[in-house]
């Protein structure tokens, strides 16, 4: 019958971060654990159920939407659809000074100039359409609409999974040198492992909605102490193929967030998982300084 609800997920359940400004916070996990909707309740896309999401210690929801909008800005995963085809590199760039009334016509077009040089392209191409570009340079384009504002938060959601691996590594050295010039905080959401340690001060592992370790960069990838992300740092191969780390092989399916395990949602998977995990749910705490932990083994 149409209307008749039928279940719910919680789609991000019992999720606290904290974001330091100038820092990047990675966000990492499989597909549908649910790091695009945290993003999109961090940039008010998606309304939350519960709770409430601060920025710069006022909520979210108080927040005048064309001024919320102008602090904080999104980098989209596919740098070709997130761009319009119709419109030139230049008209896309200076849409938001536009809408803003930011400058006059000649200051816009003197920003949109400025903007191609800090993302490495030149002043030509705001003549062109996006389909005259590589999938890098795109991405590019798409870093400097993001910077037309001035923003002070950047949510990059998958800002490199769809770019050849010599590219990620120009757009990433690009984004981080533009974090350091105007001191940009950054939520970095990815599945590549190698990216979130290149760019992160902190990263949060997601499972099932979940917030399952939380620790410093460098922390977490030289010791980590949840079994979830051992697995996951596991599939990650080292350069030095005489120095591979030890696999961690998971059993079992990516539970459905509609029907949820009882007690730790990475239980059926878990190969240290003991009764308490089957029954009790463990709560997100700090076992040394900075580093917190989803896990009953801590």
């Amino acid at each position: 019958m149409l209307g008749l609800k039928t279940g719910s997920v919680r789609a991000v359940d019992s999720v606290s971060l904290d974001i330091e400004k100038g820092k990047t916070l990675g966000l990492v996990g499989e597909s549908g654990c649910g790091k695009s909707t945290l993003a999109k309740c961090i940039m008010g896309l998606e309304s939350v159920t519960s709770g409430e999401i601060l920025f710069q210690n006022k909520p979210i929801t108080t927040w005048n939407k064309k001024e919320l909008h102008r602090k904080m800005q999104m980098i989209f995963q596919d740098p070709y659809s997130s761009l319009n085809p119709r419109h030139k590199i230049g008209s896309i760039i200076r849409e938001g000074l536009d809408i803003h009334s930011i400058g006059t016509s000649s200051e816009r077009k003197a920003k949109v100039h400025e903007l191609l040089g800090l993302v490495g392209l030149r002043p030509e191409h705001e003549t062109r359409y996006p389909h005259e570009f590589s999938g890098g340079q795109r991405q590019r384009v798409a870093v400097a609409r993001t910077l037309a504002l001035n923003p002070q938060l950047i949510v990059c959601d998958e800002p490199v999974s769809a770019l050849d691996v010599s590219v990620q590594a120009q757009v990433l050295s690009m984004l981080k040198d533009l974090q350091d010039r105007f001191n940009l905080t950054y939520v970095f959401i990815s599945h590549d492992l190698s990216a979130v340690s290149h760019i992160s001060d902190h990263v949060a592992v997601m499972y099932l909605g979940r917030i399952m370790e939380l620790a410093p960069s460098e922390l977490l990838f030289a010791s980590p102490k949840h079994p979830y992300t051992t697995a996951l740092l596991s599939a990650v191969l080292s350069p030095d193929p005489n120095n591979q780390p030890e696999r961690v092989t998971l059993t079992g399916d990516l539970p459905t967030p509609m029907n949820p395990p009882t007690g730790c949602p990475f239980h059926p998977r878990c190969p240290k998982a003991f009764d308490k995990c089957k029954a009790e749910r463990p709560e997100l705490l700090e076992i040394t300084p900075g580093a917190k932990v989803a896990c009953w083994l801590y």
